[in-house]
């Protein structure tokens, strides 16, 4: 009988007076048996709601209703099915606006917390069940290996094709690497999903700069297609004096600086502020994270400046109550103006102006503008703009014929073709900074895709 509870069961947490120090992963996961109740709340609707609002297609209740049953082995195998990154999905997912937002739970109490669950699936997950599919004789690159060009990457040497990934870091995961810190995303679990891939078959060539090293004209001449995958790491700044100041780092870099090259390590050769009072420019999920590593690297202050309500940030609800947790402070309705300097070029202050929300415009948003007279500072010794980013320029600046919109994202119909025969692309490369789960999602389309065109062309049966 299924257990009819209105309440989720909640997700165990380090203490947050620790959490403060050290980059150790906060949420702890289920226990077996707080799995299988939270399973049991699950109705098994048969429209399946839920699975329509998964970028990707899980069969949401049949995982479920095997973790009900305590088989959980052959829940991961249907998660695999749709998904080829489980464990980071679980933990980065926003699923409160995919799959739970349409949980029929979720009308009168808390939705089943799906992502809790796949979590839980994948890491317990004892060895990878893939085996590598029988080789059809056709050759795709992916540049990129994020997640969309390790969605496309997995779903096509899935079925049958011999693919080879061009990163241009030293490590493989992208923005899953380099821009997710440890305490939400440990580097472990990426790098063990990733190892999935390659006992499929797939091959990750590190250090090469697609648009440097080899072009998209170059790799065509040895691959049927190429998906690109590269993302969206070009940061965003605001214009305001000041922004060239020391201390005054974006997003990008200061998460790179500590994911990727461990910064935060007493060891680590790497330089990286470590400031006693902070102020972080945005209020997504980067912004969250930049403010929860800006503490973990001992920062006494740490402040979120957002020029719109708490009500818009469009971080996770979960992340804004973790960083809360852990001491940031969320100055709302507040917007930067100017960054002060002392002598030697260092940041000193912020210059901020007090914000209020107008009538909504057309599109039906309600545009922030300034409170007259309403200017103060904000002391600090670190700015972090956390403002967005934008598609590198470099691909599309070295290869000939790819539309790209004003803003920079290569241009795409609905099935991820490009306007270059032969290319693909999908994720931040073609929408700007997004999720991972649509990254995910698109590469996956952009997969599908491929094959049905190389199919078509050769007479691939």
């Amino acid at each position: 009988m299924k257990n009819m509870s209105p309440l989720s069961n909640p997700m165990p947490l380090l203490d947050a007076e620790r959490r403060r120090s050290v980059f150790d992963e906060v949420a702890l996961g289920y226990t077996e048996q707080q799995a299988i109740d939270e399973a049991r709340r699950c109705l098994g609707c048969k429209n399946m709601p839920c699975v329509s609002a998964c970028p990707v297609g899980i069969r949401i209740p049949e995982f479920i209703a095997l973790i009900a049953d305590g088989k959980f082995e052959q829940a991961y195998d249907v998660i695999a099915q749709s998904s080829s990154l489980p464990a980071i999905c679980g933990r980065v997912c926003p699923q409160e606006t995919q799959c739970e937002s349409k949980c029929v739970r979720g009308a009168k109490g808390q939705p089943v917390a799906i992502g809790n669950l796949e979590r839980f699936v994948a890491d317990r997950h004892s060895s990878s069940a893939a085996r590598a599919a029988e080789p059809n004789g056709h050759k795709v690159a992916v540049v990129g290996s994020g997640p969309a060009g390790l969605a496309c990457a997995g779903e096509l040497a899935g079925r049958g094709y011999e693919v080879s990934i061009f990163e241009a870091l030293h490590a493989p995961g992208g923005v899953l690497e380099y821009g997710i810190p440890e305490f939400r995303l440990p580097k472990a679990i990426v790098r063990r999903e990733i190892e999935q891939l390659k006992e499929i078959g797939v091959r990750i060539q590190t250090d090469s700069i697609v648009g440097r090293t080899e072009t998209i004209d170059d790799l065509l001449q040895e691959y049927e297609a190429v998906f690109i995958g590269s993302g969206a790491g070009l940061p965003n700044f605001m214009g305001i004096p000041g922004e060239n100041s020391k201390g005054v780092y974006s997003a990008n870099e200061f998460l790179t600086r500590i994911n990727l090259m461990k910064a935060y390590l007493p060891d680590s050769d790497t330089p990286v502020v470590r400031p006693s009072r902070a102020v972080v420019v945005g209020g997504g999920n980067v912004a969250m994270d930049a403010a929860r590593c800006a503490v973990r690297l001992g920062a006494q202050e740490v402040s979120i400046v957002y020029r719109r309500s708490e009500t818009e940030l469009p971080a996770r609800r979960e992340e804004v109550r973790h960083a809360r947790e852990e001491g940031v402070l969320l100055r709302t309705l507040c917007n930067p103006v100017r960054i002060n300097a002392a002598a030697d070029g260092s940041v000193q202050s912020v210059d901020c102006v007090k914000m209020t929300l107008a009538e909504p415009d057309s599109s039906g948003r309600r545009r922030p503008v300034k409170v007259e007279g309403s200017e103060f500072s904000i002391e600090c010794d670190c700015v972090i703009i956390a403002i967005g980013t934008s598609p590198n320029p470099l691909i599309r600046s070295t290869t000939d014929g790819l539309q790209t919109s004003p803003k920079g994202g290569i241009i795409t119909d609905e099935r991820g073709r490009t306007s270059r025969p032969g290319v693909y692309a999908g994720g931040d490369a073609v929408t700007g900074a997004a999720t991972v789960i649509l990254a995910m999602g698109a590469g996956k389309t952009a997969a599908q895709t491929i094959d049905e065109d190389i199919r078509n062309k050769t007479g691939m049966l």
